[in-house]
């Protein structure tokens, strides 16, 4: 049994039956059927990015586009086979844009993907081609520089360029290389280093020798300005494989793996390309390996390639099931990404490359008939087999599906994961490799792969308990809880409880050593140990804060605590934001600055109430410094740490940090909380300084927006009860108490202070301010006796309403008259120049009274002469046709009816109102004395002024003379 990484407890660990069907072969060969008949037998075919070549004995070529199978193009040699002979070979670039086209006779054409003519290359007449090494960037519209193997040894560099112009070659140019004295050149391959686009690498072989060079090739300027390899081969120094002493007339030939990329198979990074080189009975093959030091590349590859003779394919068999005797030779061979596929007698036979086992062997042809190829396509990882009359497609199927045991076989278990499928071959990867790693000591690697199988959890858990290796279980504890689903509640809060038991056994067993100063482990000093110490803290944090939610607060404060850790208490309880705990950490061991940096992260604002007494009274500076940034506390609720802290702390006001952050509050966040307002009159209330200043400014700042937000009857209780005499004056004549303002002030003797409250009333109130002056002129004469005469007559300056009289019967009896008779006197010549001034009033209002009189019995001999012919200056009709109004000062007339209608047009909306209501209630036949009113107050809204001379005329200034509409033609033409 084992427990379950999907997190559904314990389940049966399951077979390596996971990914593509086993029972499938890897590979099938399949005949492939034409869709067109074909009177001639092919005599050579290539495939490449599913374009297929096949070349007929009549000399014509077919291109077909594998995707589009109906898409044939049928091309002719520009000669008659009989000029030069047979089709021989074709070289097929890997992207299908080039292909090179070599007869019998030593004919050599070219043909684009786009062309569908060939053009013969005239600089390779007589050359008979054997291998071709296209340019590795892979190039559409040119070939670039392209290596040519022939059959007499010769390698030459060319340059192809296809060519409209008929006159023009094909090649920009063509030069010989390299000669080789030991037969043709059957292979011949060229590749770029990666991140080394200066340098190529070069494959070269011969039925003999394998060579492989690599070095760097020269720079030029532009495209096929010159020839890139023609110190190559002088410069660089090959690498030589050789084949059998003496070998049997064979095929020989080079082939190298298609171009996969390995996320296609399960891995991470792109899987080395291999290649394969037949001769005689033998093929060698390997892994093109990439190193930085291209000295010894040649050498590191070859030695690692592996050999495979042709014993190691059984011989054919036949109908009966007898093994023939005859051992043909190998035909041809193909490389794909993990085999090498083989054609001998008639059959073709799948050898794995890493394991040396045939994995598939078929019977494909009878009676030895002859192949043309065995070709892959190197951009599409297709196989196909050619024979005169026939083609077929070695289909893949699944083809790394056993990669990953053979891998694991060799021990190769990073490798192995890598191509292993599904869980169940992942894990039994991971098991392997853990008990490889257990046997070989090596425990802390084994837990990091054992906490990714799915081994019994017991079983691996009690290989490190008995082989005391609690680092190993710390780390498989760790991957194992990793594995676990978060849905997994119950397994991973056991696993993240051990855990934490097992680091504080660790911290124990580490401060031990360097408490002891003991090296109980070999190599490693206490300096050592501390680092350690240091690195597994730093772990244990870590394990926290990512598996928190794992982790039962009680249960862990518990195993914590039991081994007095006060410091991983400490950072347990931090990375939980268990702020109480932390804080009250802190503040029991009186460490403030450590608790004012945890404040400073929270949020939470019952944090900052409930730790705010403490630390108001130990740290009050850097405390409102806080509070001051968080400007969403309710600052009510830290009133009692203000006040208590205002208690026990004997500073002066100016530093007093409570009253600075109720300033904050009110100034700056305008707090109107009228609890806040009176503590804050409370702490200058109670200051023990006699000074007011701060007091009476607060107030003052109140005094100009009111109301105040403080409670005034609370504040004036605070005062009196704390003697602040100005505040309580300032106070009482904010609510107005004046009497008792002054009342104040002068009982404390504050004749200053009174005299300045006894002004505020000013105009609104003179009987009160003589009131107040008298009571602080009575103050002032009782406190300076019979010296206080001078004093008296300054107050007169004061105040313009005390007068000497008023302040006469404040003298004591006895006072001597003639100390102040000159001012006596001058208010006497005052008094009589006031009289004076009285009577010539009363002289001019009974003038003027005369006057109007006068002006009355004037206005009764008042009158108008109207014209027999006068009209209304409104209607122009005669003025005495009907009832009339004639204003004598102007001499204009108006008719009733016709006055009446203006001055409603031209009257405010209430005398027009009155004027309608007045007719309406004439016109309905009121009767009497109501009658004759509202006649009377009619003709007095009506004949008020005359409409031509008052501001009605002057309103008309902006009336037309014309009304739109009427017709004027004749009497304002000009």
């Amino acid at each position: 049994m084992a427990l379950s990484p999907t997190g559904e407890g314990y389940v049966a660990a399951s077979g390596f039956d996971e990914g593509a069907d086993q029972s499938l072969p890897i590979f099938d060969v399949q005949r492939v059927q034409l869709q067109f008949q074909l009177s001639a037998e092919f005599v050579a075919a290539q495939v490449a990015n599913n374009v297929l070549i096949l070349a007929l004995t009549t000399g014509r070529i077919l291109r077909i586009d594998l995707d589009n199978a109906e898409d044939i193009d049928d091309i002719d040699l520009p000669k008659k086979p009989s000029e030069t002979g047979p089709i021989r070979r074709l070289f097929l670039d890997p992207s299908a844009s080039h292909l090179i086209i070599n007869t019998n006779l030593g004919e050599n054409y070219y043909l684009h993907t786009q062309a569908r003519s060939p053009r013969a290359l005239s600089r390779l007449k007589g050359v008979a081609i054997e291998s071709v090494a296209w340019n590795p960037s892979l190039p559409t519209a040119s070939t670039r520089e392209i290596l040519i193997g022939a059959a007499d040894g010769n390698i030459y560099e060319a340059f192809i360029e296809p060519s409209t112009e008929f006159y023009r070659s094909h090649e920009k140019y063509l030069k010989s290389v390299l000669k080789l004295q030991d037969g043709p050149i059957v292979g011949i391959w060229v590749d770029a280093l990666e991140s080394r686009p200066d340098v190529r690498r070069v494959f070269i072989a011969t039925p003999s020798r394998l060579l492989h060079v690599v070095g760097r090739v020269a720079r030029h300027g532009s495209e096929g300005s010159g020839v890139l390899f023609g110190k190559f081969f002088e410069n660089e120094r090959p690498t030589i494989s050789y084949g059998p002493e003496n070998p049997a007339p064979a095929p020989s030939s080079l082939a190298f793996s298609p171009d996969v990329s390995s996320g296609e198979n399960g891995g991470d990074a792109r899987e080395e390309k291999g290649f394969a080189w037949l001769t005689g009975s033998t093929v060698r093959y390997g892994n093109l390996l990439n190193a930085n030091d291209i000295s010894t590349l040649g050498a590191k590859m070859l030695s690692a390639s592996k050999l495979v003779e042709r014993s190691k394919i059984p011989p054919s068999e036949s109908a009966s099931g007898r093994k023939r005797p005859s051992k043909d030779p190998i035909s041809a061979i193909a490389l794909s990404q993990w085999h090498l596929l083989c054609f001998v007698e008639g059959r073709v036979v799948a050898i794995n490359r890493l394991s040396e086992e045939i994995v598939y062997d078929q019977l494909i042809l009878e009676g030895n008939e002859p192949v043309l190829g065995l070709t892959a396509d190197q951009k599409k990882g297709t196989f196909w087999l050619f024979t005169a009359h026939e083609i077929f497609e070695i289909a893949v199927s699944d083809e790394d599906r056993d990669v990953w045991k053979i891998m694991l076989r060799e021990r190769r278990f990073d490798a192995a994961l890598n191509h292993a499928r599904g869980v169940s071959q992942k894990d039994a990867v991971a098991t392997a490799s853990g008990d490889y790693l257990v046997k070989k000591g090596q425990f802390l690697e084994a837990a990091s792969v054992y906490g990714k199988s799915s081994k019994a959890f017991e079983e691996v858990a009690l290989t490190f308990i008995d082989n005391d290796q609690q680092d190993g279980l710390r780390k498989y504890l760790l991957t194992k809880l990793g594995s676990y689903k978060k849905t997994s509640v119950m397994q991973r809060m056991m696993i993240a409880s051990w855990l934490v038991e097992i680091f504080m056994a660790k911290f124990n067993s580490l401060d031990d050593t360097i408490t002891t100063k003991a090296e109980l482990v070999e190599h490693k000093s206490t300096a050592g140990t501390k680092d350690e110490l240091a690195t597994i803290r730093a772990e244990f944090r870590d394990f926290i804060n990512k598996n928190r939610g794992d982790l039962d607060k009680k249960t862990t404060y518990e195993i914590i605590s039991s081994h007095g850790r006060e410091e991983e208490l400490l950072a347990y309880a931090t990375a939980i934001n268990d702020h109480n705990y932390v804080l009250s950490y802190w503040v029991q061991r009186e460490k403030w600055t450590e608790a004012l940096d945890v404040l400073k992260k929270q949020t939470e604002p019952s944090i900052f109430y409930k730790y705010s007494s403490v630390l108001m009274t130990h740290a009050p500076t850097d405390l409102v410094e806080i509070l001051m940034r968080h400007q969403d506390l309710e600052p009510r609720n830290l009133i009692p740490a203000l006040l208590n802290y205002t208690k026990e702390a004997d500073i002066p006001l100016p530093q007093n940090q409570a009253a600075r952050y109720l300033l904050f509050c009110i100034n700056q966040l305008v707090s109107t909380d009228t609890a806040v307002h009176n503590t804050l009159i409370s702490i200058y209330a109670s200051d023990p300084s006699p000074s007011e200043d701060a007091l009476l400014s607060y107030l003052s700042s109140q005094s100009a927006h009111p109301p105040p937000a403080y409670d005034a009857d609370f504040a004036l209780r605070l005062c009196i009860q704390h003697d602040r005499v100005e505040s309580c004056v300032h106070i009482y004549s904010l609510m107005n108490q004046y009497p008792a303002a002054v009342s104040l002030a002068l009982k404390h003797d504050k004749i200053d202070l009174a005299s300045l409250v006894a002004d505020r009333p000013a105009d609104s109130n003179p009987a009160l301010r003589k009131k107040l002056w008298l009571a602080v002129a009575k103050k002032v004469i009782s406190a300076h006796g019979t010296g206080s005469i001078k004093t008296a007559l300054e107050f007169l300056k004061r105040c313009e309403l005390l007068k000497i009289e008023d302040l006469i019967p404040f003298f004591p009896d006895f006072v001597v008259i003639d100390d102040f008779k000159d001012e006596i006197c001058t208010a006497l010549e005052s008094y009589s120049r006031h009289i004076d001034s009285l009577k010539a009033e009363m002289d001019d209002s009974a003038a003027t009274a005369a006057s109007i009189k006068q002006d009355i019995r004037n206005l009764d001999n008042r009158f108008a002469v109207v014209m027999p012919g006068e009209s209304c200056r409104v209607c122009n009709l005669p003025l005495l046709s009907r009832q009339f109004f004639v204003f004598p000062s102007c001499q204009h007339g108006f008719h009733s009816d016709c006055l009446g209608r203006k001055v409603v047009e031209g009257s405010g909306l209430t005398v027009r109102n009155r004027i309608k209501e007045l007719q309406t209630s004439i016109g309905r036949g009121a009767a009497g004395a109501r009658r004759e009113r509202e006649v009377k107050e009619l003709d007095g809204l009506v004949g008020k002024e005359c409409i031509l001379c008052n501001e009605y005329a002057i309103r008309l200034i902006e009336v037309p003379f014309v009304v739109e509409g009427e017709a004027a033609e004749g009497e304002w033409a000009l």
